[in-house]
């Protein structure tokens, strides 16, 4: 381990992990004088659904759903709820692989009459009682939007259509606007005869899942004209939902040329791993723990990978008015549990930097994610709900997704200058600029200037996340790190310690017009 390393650990800890803005010694300044400058014009709208998470019961591989339920009660874990109010998603989607062999129907109505399922993914027994009206309810409670994918006849997937017990796991167009009607429409029968007479009124749905990732399924050709069927039976029954169709692997442009006008988003995934080529990866396993620099350096360019992928998408549907929803994604990485690493606060700088990429490509990518959202083992997930015991806590992807929901502009604006280590992004919503910038450096902060261009700052606020890059968030220490919420120096300067996430809120006022001759 290096020396400045070990010297900063050290520091970090004497000042406590909010403090380190406040007393950095000049060897770990940088660019005492250098300037942060933004373009007060709005370009583009960003869609709160940029931070988004999603909801699939896991089986045995990982509680998640089952895990945040409390059986005794019937009821969703009050911590769970507490936790998730807290990341504030806006949108939260039920489906995933399990989606392929769900039938809704089995999970409605009293619970004493529920069929259970096996989880023919994950593995296990899913009892249903966490169906439909359970997931809305949790939607509701946390202020998040439901979206809802559909069981496309299994997605082409002969192994999906029927479980080894004799169960037909696929489902069709009519079954999917059969679950549109219960969710939507005032008039159900059958939702009004389990008690809830009121719509649910669900506005997004997804039509197939990794469709695309199985050649023994459906090919592109026959997905689409499938999508064409299972639209227009759904918006029978309710002309004004709005449909997210499948796009990846290269789908995309034959999806939309078929059933485009169907259409409001194509979907993509991407659960990637940064150094798949990169020899003696430490982001595996417990590598990371023998080289910390190296680790940084290769989740720094972690950022780099995501954004070929959505560029690659952006590509494929250049000639379409349709935007992107990236209903999936985050890190995958070989190790235990989907990989330690990612519960370092390395890993949440690194995820911070994919959300500055989402907000650069929110002209066309509107719906997103980095997360499983909740479970009990894998790393992935956002939050972590200890069992048998103890309160649910956020991972480090949902500290930085928390912080960016609840500081951020409506619509996106340009940075024109920046210092070299920062990776920042802005947006405004009317006279507030809000900043959203990484120190990408593991070692040293940045001294900067902020400056909007044609405006004066009238006041400022930083809310930041801050800690030694190797420190990893577990039950035991789970609120160590916290946002620091801080005024802003009247000379609109600051210093961003290392290995830091801040969110920037900036209240401005156009600048006096000099009438002297």
């Amino acid at each position: 381990m290096d020396k400045n390393c070990s010297t900063r650990r050290e520091f970090i800890k004497t000042i406590g992990l909010g403090a380190a803005a406040l007393a950095l010694p000049p060897a770990y300044a940088e660019g005492a004088n250098s300037l942060l400058a933004v373009n007060p014009e709005p370009r583009f709208h960003l869609s709160p659904y940029l931070y988004m998470q999603f909801m699939e019961p896991l089986g045995t591989t990982d509680g998640s759903v089952a895990a945040a339920w409390d059986f005794k009660r019937d009821c969703w874990r009050e911590d769970v709820v507490a936790i998730t109010k807290k990341l504030s998603p806006s949108l939260i989607r039920w489906g995933g692989c399990f989606i392929s062999y769900y039938r809704w129907k089995e999970a409605v109505g009293p619970r004493d009459k529920r069929k259970p399922m096996l989880n023919l993914c994950w593995g296990g027994v899913e009892t249903n009682q966490v169906g439909t009206h359970e997931f809305v309810d949790f939607c509701r409670q946390t202020g998040a939007e439901p979206l809802i994918c559909v069981n496309f006849e299994s997605d082409g997937r002969k192994h999906w259509q029927r479980d080894p017990k004799g169960s037909i796991r696929s489902a069709g167009p009519q079954e999917a606007a059969e679950w549109v009607r219960y969710c939507n429409s005032p008039d159900s029968k059958e939702r009004r005869q389990h008690g809830i007479e009121k719509p649910y009124n669900v506005r997004l749905w997804q039509i197939g899942n990794e469709t695309s990732y199985d050649r023994n399924g459906f090919d592109c050709e026959t997905a689409a004209k499938r999508t064409v069927a299972f639209a227009k039976a759904m918006r029978r029954e309710d002309p004004d939902i709005k449909l997210v169709g499948w796009g990846d692997s290269g789908w995309a442009r034959q999806m939309l040329d078929i059933a485009g006008e169907h259409l409001q988003y194509i979907a993509f995934h991407h659960m990637f791993n940064p150094d798949r080529n990169f020899p003696n990866s430490p982001l595996r396993g417990i590598e990371y723990r023998k080289d910390p620099a190296l680790t940084w350096e290769r989740l720094m360019n972690a950022s780099k990978v995501h954004e070929e992928k959505i560029k690659r998408m952006r590509e494929e549907v250049a000639d379409y008015p349709i935007p992107l929803a990236l209903t999936e994604c985050h890190f995958a990485l070989p190790g235990r549990n989907r990989c330690e690493v990612l519960s370092t606060w390395a890993a949440g700088v690194a995820n911070a930097r994919l959300l500055n990429v989402h907000e650069r490509h929110g002209d066309k990518l509107k719906i997103a994610t980095l997360a499983d959202f909740c479970g009990t083992r894998w790393q992935v997930n956002a939050v972590m709900i200890p069992v048998p015991g103890g309160k649910a806590y956020m991972m480090p992807v949902a500290l930085v997704m928390s912080l960016y929901r609840h500081h951020t502009g409506d619509s996106a604006i340009d940075v024109i200058k920046t210092p070299g280590d920062l990776d920042v992004t802005a947006s405004r919503s009317g006279d507030r600029i809000y900043l959203h910038i990484v120190n990408t450096s593991r070692e040293r902060s940045v001294s900067t200037q902020l400056k909007v261009e044609g405006m004066k700052v009238v006041s400022g606020r930083i809310f930041e996340l801050a800690a030694d890059p190797e420190f990893e968030v577990m039950e035991t220490q789970s609120n160590e790190i916290q946002p620091k919420g801080k005024n802003l120096s009247a000379n609109c300067r600051w210093v961003f310690p290392p290995a830091s996430v801040s969110a920037v809120e900036l209240d401005v006022e156009a600048k006096p017009r000099n009438n002297s001759l």
